[in-house]
């Protein structure tokens, strides 16, 4: 296979796994169900009313909305790997590591930027739950690419 090929594979396998499973985890996190968190992403977009007054056709444009952020997520760390294969040798510390900034990025600017115009306050126990399903969404796709791409 070529190398366009696999990354572009590593890219769809590790942003969609990925990013299914951070619905989850935001599931387990704050105990709303997942349609629940699939509006609130669609709310970034459309606002928090329309959102909730949406249904299933809301549901879908915050999985379509997830699956397109954790796409690009994904884009970056392979694309970034094809330039330093130590991203894919040390695969688990780097996708453990590249979730720090996914966190940051995804809770101090995207949300703020959002429809929401929210700055995200935690307490440090919500702190350590987010910080690690991000961790957790880049070992993912770390691993997505070390396994399509190789060392």
């Amino acid at each position: 296979m070529s190398k366009t090929r696999d990354a572009l594979t590593a890219i769809l396998i590790g942003g969609l796994v990925a990013g299914t499973l951070d619905v989850g985890a935001a599931t387990l996190i704050s105990g709303a169900p997942p349609g629940r968190i699939l509006q609130f992403i669609a709310g970034g977009l459309i606002g928090k009313s329309a959102a909730n007054a949406g249904g299933p056709a809301t549901m879908a444009l915050g999985l379509g909305l997830q699956w397109l952020m954790s796409l690009i997520i994904a884009g970056l760390f392979v694309g970034a790997s094809l330039k330093l294969q130590a991203l894919r040798k040390h695969w688990t510390l780097a996708g453990l590591a590249y979730g720090v900034p996914v966190f940051l990025v995804m809770e101090f600017v995207v949300v703020p930027l959002s429809a929401h115009h929210h700055v995200p306050q935690f307490t440090p126990e919500a702190l350590v739950k987010n910080l690690a399903a991000m961790m957790l969404f880049g070992l993912i796709i770390a691993a997505a690419a070390r396994w399509r791409l190789g060392e």
